[in-house]
């Protein structure tokens, strides 16, 4: 019987680099074909590589039968360029008759589709994404399994700066796994600490594959100076392989300034090492033209193993945002037209009701895929309405995400009413869009505000007594965070003191900025818990993995916060530091952080008192 069959036409990252140093492993980037037993065609990435993959594809198809339109599936891992840079010159896209479904991670800004389009415009190619011929379907995913012919997909979210999934495809004889880019959650080359949880999830992911294409663009000596950039090591690969069952791994993703030489020298002392242990594990390096015949003999009794470790199986197909529609039901105008404006930055279509009895009408009528209720309305009980909408003979209106907008949460009452979620005011347009977004992905809002401290009129009160806010930069104060960033070694410290609706820095090394909203502070965490905050990699914290600082500048990637307390006791800030790569700090400099905040302690309640030129209202 026929096996999977694997060929690699890209196995470099993040440049082509063709030329005689490359020969033997190939210049272009990333790009896999995989054959599935019954013959349907799946292509992994599209880097520079698709352009070699397209016109074979175009070739064979004329010599078996000419005429015949194209059919195949594109995952996409990620959007970076050296992922899709083959996309525009993948030439069976240009026939006519062909179809082809393209998939890749649904994010909360611009589907697959606009990202794909976006780099085929006319400032970069000469020919848009829809003067293609082929019939293109788009598919945005979130982690959870899909199906294509006799293949089973399981996604899962990588740890790279930009959303990326990794995937694993299943036959009833062979399980390949797909890991491009990714980065370890927590390693120390030379040291073996305890398995990071995230990356023992990887670790399952990755359980029994018959082959695992990895990312091992760097090996431990070059990390150091790497962290953060999104990438794996070869010797990280290879021990979360080996400890995963994996029976071969392709080490890919090579380095642009990888030779060949280079390249051999890593994999024979790769396999030196596991030759010393007597280790079962086969690695090579992927090469362009490369195939895989992959054998069938024992992956049948693997396969069903391996898919247990995954945990509950979800559907990957996100809902297309472009489709969805908001059920808002609200009287306030301003809420309404806030609300409004989150929902259709992404093209969702939007309906409004001002009662209970519009609002039921509407549900029933055009069943919408996400409703939004305000608390506690004139005329509206948003509690009743939710009971009602919960009691329809409507199977939809029984599951759909129900999202109560209030002042302040009532838990145990909205719980019994069937309360999904609930949005506690004051938010700005970009929480709300990314609230709303994730329950309309199906997916976690992965950015938590932190709640307001239960002692915060007091604090608030004693914060303004000092009559720091709004002074000028002091060097008392900036000693102290020059300190701070010399013992860590990260480019960013502040000495923040969260106010009413914004965190102020009274000494900043590293940003240009004085404050930024209190909706966007780490800081205010510290305030409500009264204790220090380290966040080793924000990418792997519900909290903050989907915070506009961290998916956008300055990309905060690492964070500690060590509570700054009143003389009465009340916490007013933090002496905050910030690093763009994950981190892990040892505990002599954790105590060493927690006696310089001490110091700011001392500063703030020494200094002349000022009167403040505002109370940041």
């Amino acid at each position: 019987m026929p096996s999977a069959r694997v060929q690699f036409w890209g196995t470099r990252g993040s440049l082509a680099k063709p030329g005689p140093p490359t020969l033997r492993y190939g210049g272009n980037t990333s790009c896999v074909q995989l054959t599935s037993p019954a013959g349907t065609h799946v292509i992994i990435d599209a880097g520079t590589g698709a352009h070699d993959l397209g016109r074979a594809l175009l070739a064979q198809a004329s010599q078996q039968t000419p005429g015949l339109p194209l059919r195949g599936h594109i995952l996409i891992s990620h959007t970076h360029w050296d992922h899709i840079q083959g996309f525009p010159f993948f030439a069976p896209l240009f026939v006519r008759g062909g179809q082809w479904d393209i998939y890749g991670p649904a994010g909360l800004g611009r589907s697959l589709h606009d990202t794909l389009a976006g780099q085929m415009q006319y400032t970069y190619f000469p020919v848009t994404l829809e003067d293609m011929g082929a019939s293109i379907r788009f598919h945005d995913l979130v982690e959870g399994v899909f199906e294509i012919d006799d293949l089973r997909i399981t996604t899962r979210y990588l740890n790279h700066p930009v959303l990326t999934l990794g995937y694993r495809l299943e036959t009833d004889r062979a399980t390949i796994v797909y890991c491009c880019d990714h980065e370890p959650h927590a390693r120390v080359p030379g040291q073996h600490p305890p398995l990071h949880e995230s990356d023992r999830q990887h670790q399952r992911f990755l359980a029994g594959a018959d082959l695992l294409i990895h990312d091992a663009q760097f090996t431990d000596a070059e990390y150091p100076s790497r962290k953060g950039w999104g990438h794996s090591t070869v010797e990280y690969v290879v021990e979360m392989a080996e400890a995963a069952g994996v029976k071969q791994v392709a080490l890919a993703h090579h380095d642009p300034t990888r030779t060949d030489d280079a390249l051999n020298q890593i994999v024979a002392g790769t396999r030196a090492t596991l030759a010393a242990r007597q280790s079962s594990l086969q690695v090579f390096a992927a090469a362009e033209g490369q195939v895989i015949e992959l054998s069938t003999r024992e992956s049948a009794r693997v396969a069903p193993l391996a898919r247990e470790n995954l945990g509950t199986a979800a559907p990957a197909a996100a809902p297309a945002l472009r489709h969805a529609t908001v059920l808002h039901v609200a009287t306030e105008t301003t809420l309404v037209l806030n609300l409004a404006e989150a929902a259709r930055g992404d093209g969702v279509q939007v309906r409004q009701a001002t009662d209970a009895r519009t609002a039921l009408a509407i549900a029933t009528a055009f069943p919408p895929d996400l409703i939004v209720l305000e608390d506690q309305a004139p005329g509206l009980d948003a509690l009743s309405l939710c009971r009602d909408l919960r009691a329809s003979s409507d199977v939809h209106l029984k599951v759909v995400p129900i999202i109560v907008v209030a002042a302040k949460e009532r838990a145990a009452e909205g719980q019994a009413a069937g309360v999904t979620a609930w949005l506690v005011s004051p938010f700005s347009d970009q929480y709300a869009r990314a609230f709303l977004q994730s329950w309309l992905l199906r997916s976690k809002c992965r950015w938590a505000r932190a709640p307001i401290p239960t002692d915060e009129e007091q604090r608030l009160q004693a914060l303004r007594q000092l009559g720091i806010l709004d002074t000028p930069a002091e060097e008392r104060f900036d000693r102290l965070t020059r300190l701070a960033a010399a013992l860590a070694d990260v480019p960013i410290v502040t000495v923040t003191l969260v106010e009413t609706n914004r965190q102020w820095f009274k000494s900043c090394l590293g940003l240009e900025a004085r404050e930024t909203p209190r909706e966007l502070s780490f800081c205010a965490h510290v305030v409500v818990d009264r204790q220090a905050l380290v966040v080793a990699d924000t990418f792997a914290d519900d909290r903050f993995a989907d915070h506009p600082l961290v998916l956008g500048a300055p990309r905060i990637r690492f964070y500690a916060g060590f509570p700054v307390f009143h003389e009465d006791g009340v916490c007013l800030g933090t002496l905050c530091l910030i690093d763009t790569r994950p981190r892990q700090l040892g505990e002599s400099t954790l105590l060493q952080l927690r006696e310089l905040a001490g110091l700011v302690e001392q500063e703030l309640h020494t200094a002349p008192r000022r009167a403040s030129k505002g109370n940041g209202n």
